[in-house]
């Protein structure tokens, strides 16, 4: 089976300069956990909730604050921060940082034409969840994600 038979062609993403905040909201809005980031019709990052909650590393701490994952979706970044009485910790309202200075480049991505086998090889091997797909220009088409993969093979395609 192809990716293109697997993947959705009706691909949710933002732009470099969207704020976390926002796009946050836009993640909760159409529950999903990533967004590619495009740049007019060329892809130029990705984001995810990992993305996002990397920002909440605490240094003193030596760790992480991880929240649910409905909070972290639900709850603006800011309120996070005073919650957890760190607001001096933090020069900046990390929700008003753009995308791009979040976002991971450069994007694995994959070919519409690809076997859903290498998709999965390339998810496995790259621990991502997710793959822009993009036609012979590079343009995005689509995303597949790994549950896309899996509705496929259940629905016997």
């Amino acid at each position: 089976m192809q990716v293109r038979e697997a993947m959705n062609p009706n691909v949710i993403s933002v732009t470099p300069d969207t704020t976390v905040r926002e796009c946050i909201k836009l993640l909760r809005q159409n529950r999903i956990s990533g967004a590619p980031v495009l740049q007019g019709e060329k892809l130029v990052g990705i984001i995810t909730e990992k993305d996002i909650l990397a920002l909440l590393e605490v240094p003193e701490h030596k760790g992480y604050w991880l929240p649910s994952p409905l909070e972290i979706i639900e709850v603006p970044v800011r309120e996070i921060v005073e919650r957890l009485e760190l607001r001096d910790s933090f020069t900046e309202d990390v929700g008003e940082w753009m995308v791009q200075r979040v976002m991971k480049h450069p994007v694995h991505t994959i070919d519409a034409g690809a076997d859903i086998e290498e998709a999965t090889e390339h998810m496995t091997r790259h621990k991502i969840n997710r793959l822009p797909v993009v036609d012979e220009r590079s343009v995005l088409v689509g995303i597949i994600t790994r549950w896309d993969i899996i509705e496929a093979i259940a629905k016997g395609h």
